[in-house]
């Protein structure tokens, strides 16, 4: 892609999302389009939102489940940024038409006291966290799941491009150490009092620290790195549950405690 196919790309995702709208997929306009370009576009439509007094608290790790790597074709994870207006307090409540077609995940999220970049091993990425805690991120996608004419589905370029379909996250009170064996903590998942989904941190790469490395890994080739204070999703052990209007969501950590929103 071109520089100015980049921008043309992240001003018709910005609209998207101004407007409610969900727009065509960027894998279908632009057939050429690569990893690389992806990454561009979504650097591009973060910088038209820091132009707007957002600013950056973090970043999301996404697709980090073998299921959904399967599903997608592919073989790595992706990643997103976490902006000041994506955060919402425990227990909010989600005013409507604030998103296109939001969905959740349970995730496990750190919370860095100090800068990672490039290739860190494990006792790194542990030094530089503050704590874990608990998460439930928001997801939305302000590209069609599927071209109306085709019927393909959207490709991982689609995703990043879309800023890893980004759109909120709630971290729990509990905060807790790092060295824990993250593999066994896990969450129950429930829409409207049903339970939808358990699923436990090996999930996630058989260990939630390992999206730290490979995040701190990739943000070097971009110029990248994560800065102190910064909240990291490691990424979901849960599939996405759909919430429409109405939808009560609650994850139970169990001895971490609960993490829920409500969908208006």
């Amino acid at each position: 892609m071109t520089p100015a196919d980049i921008q043309a790309a992240a001003r018709a995702l910005y609209e998207a999302e101004r407007t409610g709208t969900q727009m065509g997929l960027l894998s279908v306009a632009y057939p050429e389009i690569t990893m690389d370009d992806a990454y561009a576009i979504q650097a591009a439509l973060v910088a038209q939102k820091l132009a707007a007094g957002r600013h950056t608290i973090g970043w999301k790790i996404g697709l980090t489940s073998r299921a959904m790597q399967m599903a997608l074709g592919i073989d790595i994870p992706d990643s997103g940024v976490l902006l000041n207006d994506m955060a919402f307090a425990n227990g909010a409540h989600i005013p409507k038409g604030r998103f296109i077609a939001p969905r959740v995940e349970a995730e496990i999220a750190f919370v860095m006291k100090a800068p990672l970049k490039g290739r860190v091993d494990r006792a790194t990425v542990m030094a530089a966290t503050d704590y874990v805690a608990p998460a439930i991120e928001i997801l939305d996608t302000r590209i069609l799941r599927a071209d109306p004419a085709t019927g393909q589905p959207r490709k991982i370029y689609d995703t990043i491009s879309d800023n890893a379909a980004n759109a909120g996250v709630i971290l729990g009170e509990g905060r807790f150490d790092p060295a824990t064996d993250l593999r066994w903590i896990g969450a129950i998942a429930s829409a409207n009092g049903q339970v939808e989904e358990t699923g436990l941190g090996a999930g996630v790469l058989n260990d939630p620290l390992e999206g730290i490395i490979w995040l701190a890994a990739r943000m070097e080739r971009y110029g990248q790195e994560i800065a102190p204070g910064q909240i990291i999703l490691s990424g979901s052990f849960i599939r996405p549950l759909e919430c429409p209007p109405g939808t009560d969501i609650e994850a139970d950590f169990g001895p971490w405690g609960r993490v829920s929103c409500h969908f208006e």
